[in-house]
């Protein structure tokens, strides 16, 4: 019988997105909105995703009493009423959908932008108030004018496509997207400080972060060209509102098209709200028809792909795997799991630096996943609580854990090959193993001594003098205990000098029987290995 899944939907969602998740025998979905945080911690136990839009503060409280929870979906792009560090810690998987409302937000933007140019909401106002006042609304024309384009996302692209059809020049600022990509949509990439001299109308996409809250502030207003005009469709706090409220009534800028606040909805003795020369709307920005129906269909897609095949799409919290990459990674992902456990054994102290190295056609892999997959394993030998892809990197940083990456395509003896250095207060170790074929998985070197060994089951792991006699010491010693040998993989540095054996077991041994093993006069160290 299939596995069923409990999703629970605490906010209003297109009826199109709640017939995708009811239409699915799979998935059992519940709607109960208007919950206090209380109520929800209460009832979120049992569920294994949660679908939410921007009424819902998924708290840490709230996850904290998640005991089944895999997945929080968000329908729309916005996850600041998401604490995603607790989700993340969790292991749970945040994810969006932001491809949804992109146009509808854009077109939000430029509409703001023209409103404010034209002065249309206060002529309105004025011609059903019966008056006439033509000379009071003189606008400007945005054609020849300057955009600025703060974050070059989804939405600011299209922001961008839009302004150039209306013959207006692109400046952006975004710190991940290179001068090449940028000029191929026709944007001329500029130095943060540069748009906010430069530009005539700014407007911001970018999500709120700690690092982008304030981020068009005093200092920037201060370095605005007189009669510049800001507009704000994104998120409250990105633009400062106390600065942006000194700017307007100094007249350094002209107007600002305000559809997002800091306090939603904003309280009635705002003095923004006060000033003739702002525009708002009530976060309109995704609320067309069109947006709110496909919002709905992406996230509860996302949902059921992600219960039932594993396919994370728009994650916010951990790299997205379509089920082709998964196919891909996978070998790559359960072997640098392993070598993670192998290493965590290696060591008695907790590590303070992990490098992973990507050698041969691994070096082509996406490499997120695979570092949380060795991280996983090597954390799970010192933490008691539950790891995963999502919350051992977060875990590992939070630790003050230094995590590094090598990539080199020069093959050796094994067409991929991946290494793990795990460095200490006191010791450095590494391992490495290889995908052979499509999914057989090699240990192939431990501490610099070369080994072949399929990573599977308990290994009796003894370092040995290169001399005669210890294979047959062991296999006499172990068989006396009851012990079957199931397997022996031996690795040395140099003849007679030292060597590395793996006796594969058939369980757990005795540790009676391992200070045995430390009796024999060339064994200088046996230990357990569990894979």
């Amino acid at each position: 019988m299939a596995e069923t899944f409990r999703v629970l939907l605490s906010d209003s969602l297109a009826p199109q997105g709640i017939e995708i998740l009811k239409r699915d025998s799979r998935i059992r979905c519940d709607t109960r909105t208007g919950l206090s945080t209380a109520q929800l911690a209460e009832i979120i136990p049992p569920y294994d995703a949660l679908l939410i839009r921007s009424s819902t503060k998924v708290t840490r409280e709230i996850i904290e009493h998640a005991a089944s929870l895999k997945v929080i979906g968000r329908a729309g792009v916005g996850v600041d009423n998401v604490d995603l560090d607790a989700a993340t810690r969790c292991g749970i998987v945040v994810m969006n959908s932001p491809l949804g409302n992109s146009v509808t937000t854009a077109e939000h933007t430029i509409s703001m932008m023209m409103a404010m140019a034209r002065h249309i909401p206060a002529a309105n106002a004025a011609v059903r108030a019966g008056k006439w006042e033509r000379g009071k609304f003189i606008g400007i024309e945005v054609f020849n004018k300057t955009l600025g384009v703060i974050g070059l996302g989804n939405i600011g692209r299209i922001v961008a496509d839009r302004a150039l059809g209306l013959k207006m020049k692109v400046i952006g600022f975004d710190p991940i997207l290179t001068s090449d990509a940028a000029a191929r949509i026709g944007v001329e990439m500029v130095a943060l400080e540069d748009l906010f001299r430069r530009a005539d109308f700014i407007t911001v996409h970018t999500p709120l972060t700690d690092e982008t809250r304030g981020l068009v502030g005093p200092a920037a207003f201060a370095l605005m060209k007189t009669g510049a005009r800001v507009i704000n469709c994104a998120r409250g706090g990105i633009i400062d509102e106390d600065a942006l409220y000194a700017a307007l009534k100094t007249g350094q800028i002209a107007g600002a098209a305000l559809d997002v606040f800091v306090d939603e909805p904003p309280s009635s003795n705002n003095p923004l709200l006060a000033l003739n020369n702002v525009i708002a709307t009530p976060h309109l920005g995704a609320a067309t028809d069109e947006a709110q129906v496909q919002v709905g269909v992406d996230i509860a897609n996302q949902i059921i792909e992600f219960l039932t095949e594993g396919t994370i799409r728009h994650s916010v919290n951990i790299p997205a795997l379509t089920p082709k990459e998964l196919e891909v990674l996978g070998p790559h992902l359960a072997l640098a799991e392993k070598l993670g456990r192998l290493a965590a054994q290696l060591i008695e102290k907790p590590p303070s630096q992990i490098g992973v190295g990507f050698a041969g056609e691994a070096a082509n892999l996406k490499s997120e996943p695979i570092v949380a997959a060795a991280l996983k394993g090597l954390l799970s030998g010192f933490l008691d609580q539950q790891l995963n892809l999502v919350n051992a990197p977060y875990i590992a940083r939070e630790r003050g854990i230094v995590i590094t990456e090598t990539r080199s395509r020069e093959t050796t003896d094994y067409i991929n090959v991946l290494t793990l250095t795990v460095r200490t207060a006191e010791s450095v170790h590494d391992v490495a193993g290889s995908v052979v074929g499509n999914r057989a998985l090699r240990l192939i070197r431990i501490d610099g001594y070369p080994i072949e060994a399929t990573p599977d089951g308990y290994f009796l792991m003894l370092h040995n003098r290169d001399v005669p006699g210890v294979v047959g010491a062991v296999g006499s010693l172990l068989g006396q205990a009851g012990i079957n040998i199931a397997g022996l993989e031996l690795g040395r540095d140099r003849i007679g000098g030292m060597a590395l054996s793996l006796v594969e077991v058939d369980g757990p041994v005795p540790s009676r029987v391992l200070e045995n093993l430390k009796t024999i006069p060339a064994i200088t160290s046996a230990a357990l290995i569990k894979l």
